[in-house]
C-alpha cells in the first residue's frame, strides 16, 4: 500500500487492512502503533513528499528528453569542437534566507533580518565546464532587451579577441542550452544567433531540471549568498557577485557529470520522478563503503 501510495496515512492503512477480506481476512483489529512499528521494521519512514507534475513523465516529454540527449550526443560526435554553456535566470531578495537553525531546547532559533525585503534582483548566469562564464544582475525580471545585453556580454567573454568575427570548422562552437520559455525563442533572440554563427542554442525538454546543471549551481550559489548576511540591497548585490566568484570549474564539472547520469534513462524513455536518483541506496548493505559492505554481507 505504501509503495503504491507514498502519501497514505497510518489511519488509511488501518482502514484498508480491516476492509480487506483476502490478504488480511483473519485480522479483526490492529492498532496504529503496530502499523507504525511494522513499517519502520521494513525501512519505511516518514519523509517530505516530492510533488511530481502529471506531465513530467508523459510520452511527449519522454520523447523530448530522448531527442535532447541524442542532439547532445550528435554534437559530441561532430568534428567541429563544441562547448556546452548552460544559461538560466534566478530571482533573489533580502527576505530569503535559511529556514532552519539551532538553539537550546525550549528556545526559538532566531536571526535578524531587514524589515523590508525590497524588490527582486534577478541574475542571469551562464556556466560551462570551465566555471561561471558570465553573470549579470538586474532589478526586476529579465526580458528580451536584458537578455540581448546578456548574450552580448557572454559572446565577449567566451570568444577570445583574436577569434572574434572568424568562423571555421577548426574553431569551437558554443552551444547555449536553456529552457524553452517564450522570450528565449523570440524573433529578436533568434536574429541574434543568426548574426553570431559561433553561438547556437539548444532547448531543454520541459519538466527536466535534472538535465540542467545550472540548477545545482543556483542551489550552491544561494547558500553562499546567505552566508554573506546582506542587510540592504547594495550589500545583497555584492554578496551575489561574491558568491559567483566562489564557484569553481571543478564544481561545474561535477554538476555537468551528474546531469549526464540521467542520459541512459532518457534514452530508455524511463519515468524520472525526482531531480536526484530516486534510489540512493537500493540495498541496506550498499549504505556503507566497499570492504565494510562486503564484510557485512558475509
Amino acid at each position: 500500500m505504501v509503495m503504491a501510495n507514498n502519501a497514505i496515512t497510518l489511519r488509511q492503512i488501518r482502514a484498508a487492512i480491516l476492509q480487506d477480506n483476502a490478504i488480511f481476512q483473519n485480522v479483526n483489529s490492529i492498532s496504529i502503533s503496530t502499523i507504525d512499528r511494522t513499517l519502520k521494521k521494513h525501512q519505511m519512514t516518514m519523509k517530505q513528499i516530492y510533488r511530481v507534475p502529471f506531465e513530467r513523465n508523459s510520452d511527449r516529454v519522454k520523447e523530448l528528453r530522448y531527442q535532447y540527449v541524442h542532439r547532445i550526443m550528435a554534437l559530441e560526435g561532430n568534428e567541429t569542437p563544441h562547448i556546452l554553456v548552460f544559461v538560466d535566470e534566478v530571482g533573489f531578495n533580502l527576505a530569503k534566507g535559511r529556514r532552519r537553525g539551532r538553539n537550546i531546547i525550549g528556545h526559538w532559533a532566531t536571526v535578524d533580518v531587514p524589515g523590508q525585503g525590497g524588490g527582486n534582483i534577478t541574475m542571469c548566469a551562464a556556466i560551462s565546464e570551465n566555471g561561471v562564464a558570465t553573470h549579470i544582475l538586474s532589478l526586476g525580471p529579465y526580458n528580451t532587451e536584458k537578455l540581448l545585453i546578456f548574450l552580448d556580454h557572454l559572446h565577449f567573454d567566451l570568444i577570445p579577441e583574436n577569434e572574434r568575427g572568424l568562423v571555421g570548422p577548426h574553431l569551437p562552437q558554443y552551444v547555449i542550452v536553456w529552457d524553452n520559455v517564450n522570450f528565449h525563442r523570440g524573433p529578436l533572440i533568434r536574429a541574434w544567433f543568426t548574426t553570431h554563427p559561433r553561438m547556437v542554442m539548444v532547448f531543454l525538454p520541459p519538466y527536466s531540471p535534472f538535465l540542467n546543471p545550472i540548477e545545482e549551481f543556483f542551489s550552491a550559489w544561494r547558500w553562499r549568498v546567505y552566508e554573506h548576511r546582506a542587510q540592504d540591497q547594495r550589500s545583497l548585490l555584492h554578496a551575489m557577485d561574491a558568491a559567483c566568484e566562489d564557484i569553481t570549474g571543478d564544481h561545474c564539472k561535477g554538476w555537468l557529470r551528474h546531469s549526464r547520469h540521467f542520459f541512459p534513462r532518457c534514452i530508455a524513455r524511463e519515468n524520472i520522478r525526482c531531480d536526484v536518483d530516486e534510489n540512493l541506496w537500493p540495498h541496506r548493505l550498499q549504505r556503507v563503503d566497499g570492504q565494510e559492505g562486503e564484510d557485512g554481507g558475509q
